[in-house]
């Protein structure tokens, strides 16, 4: 069952409950005050993503021994793009400031080479786009009422999301995969609920196209096409790929700060071994896709003991459409441990899950997790 089959099955349910009770799960913690922040964006989306595109193109002048200008690069961000990436660390209690600052700072010193700072920036600055797009839907869904605001957050999210879709097409590409098309119809879909005033549509749809990007960084660091294996190849080919590590290390963030939670073992072994201080001739593919594996495995465990625990609320369906977009982020990976008739049973019985929620019949719900639980005990475990 595909992404967009998926989030059809959801969304043309007739059995759609009232939107009303708790707010979607955002990613923002629960003891964090609602920023007023956000309101960041004095500067329009349009000249940030002109900013960090003019970062990453001067960064890019150093490759070939070219001589960068940090001087430019600097003030661009300063006077650009910081105030946007300090937002987002305050709202979800990152460090990306800190993080692109130092990258900046040690290139211009000469401490770091362009490339590697260049990977960095480009990378934690499409994180900060990332989280950007789920600030932006945090308040559409607290706009709800106001049409026009809901309509212009969204719009906005769309904006940022523009920045990305080249590094989904990537994967696409590799994988022969059809994320940006997934992404595209979320956002149709968000849109649609909107007009229509159902917010729980738009919840759902909003999860397609959160766990759909969460999938092409998957994919991009320890997928079979990732920098894991990138880096595994390159040092058995007496190379120092260096730059591959700051890249799989970037985008590994994008993940990390959400896998940690739930599984955080994996999670530290993923993010140490990509750390610029750790020896590349430590990294292993295999080591760091089955920790992805089973990391994805652990978190679509726990949104379906939350889903279980929030039946009959907009939170139990929320959850159980998570569970499901889990599964489907390792589904490549699951056709290999599991086998592809196993995977697709999984996948359709997740659907049904889904349903069963929305309907609020908790025996046919718990039947069909028992179902669905060996299978993903049995990808918790992949490789041990």
């Amino acid at each position: 069952m595909s992404y967009k089959k998926l989030a059809i099955a959801v969304l043309a349910s007739s059995l759609l409950l009232t939107a009303c009770g708790s707010k979607p799960e955002g990613q923002q913690p629960a003891n964090q005050p609602k920023q007023e922040a956000g309101k960041d964006q004095q500067t329009q989306p349009s000249d940030q993503v002109k900013a960090y595109k003019e970062m990453v193109d001067e960064l890019a002048k150093g490759k070939d021994g070219g001589k960068v200008d940090y001087d430019k690069v600097l003030k661009l961000y300063h006077e650009q793009f910081k105030k946007l990436v300090q937002a987002r660390d305050s709202e979800y209690s990152e460090q990306l400031d800190q993080q692109i600052s130092s990258a900046l700072q040690a290139g211009k010193e000469g401490a770091m080479k362009p490339d590697v700072v260049q990977q960095i920036v480009d990378k934690l600055g499409q994180k900060v786009f990332f989280l950007t797009m789920r600030h932006d839907f945090n308040e559409v869904d607290e706009n709800f009422a106001d049409k026009v605001k809901a309509k212009a957050e969204l719009e906005e999210a769309k904006a940022y999301y523009g920045i990305l879709k080249s590094s989904v097409q990537k994967r696409d590409n590799a994988y022969q995969l059809q994320l940006a098309g997934t992404i595209d119809g979320a956002f149709n879909d968000m849109s649609e609920a909107v007009d229509k005033g159902r917010q729980l549509d738009f919840a759902l749809a909003k999860q397609v196209a959160d766990k759909t990007l969460m999938k092409n960084f998957y994919l991009a660091v320890g997928g079979a096409n990732g920098y894991a294996y990138k880096i595994e190849k390159a040092v058995k080919e007496g190379k120092d790929p260096k730059v591959e590590q700051a890249e799989g290390w970037a985008f590994n963030q994008s993940l990390y700060g959400y896998i940690v939670r739930y599984a955080k073992e994996d999670a530290e072994l993923i993010q140490n071994k990509f750390d610029l201080k750790t020896d590349t001739k430590d990294m292993k593919g295999d080591d760091i896709n089955k920790a992805f594996v089973r990391a994805f495995a652990a978190v679509a465990k726990h949104e379906y003991a939350e889903s279980f625990e929030n039946l009959g609320k907009d939170k139990g369906a929320i959850t159980a459409m998570e569970g499901a977009l889990f599964i489907q982020v390792i589904e490549g990976d699951a056709k290999q441990l599991l086998g592809e008739a196993q995977t697709k049973t999984l996948l359709e019985k997740a659907g049904s899950l889904l349903a069963a929620v929305k309907a609020n019949d908790k025996a046919k719900a718990e039947s069909l997790y028992k179902e669905i639980e060996p299978s993903l005990d049995k990808l918790a475990k992949a490789g041990k």
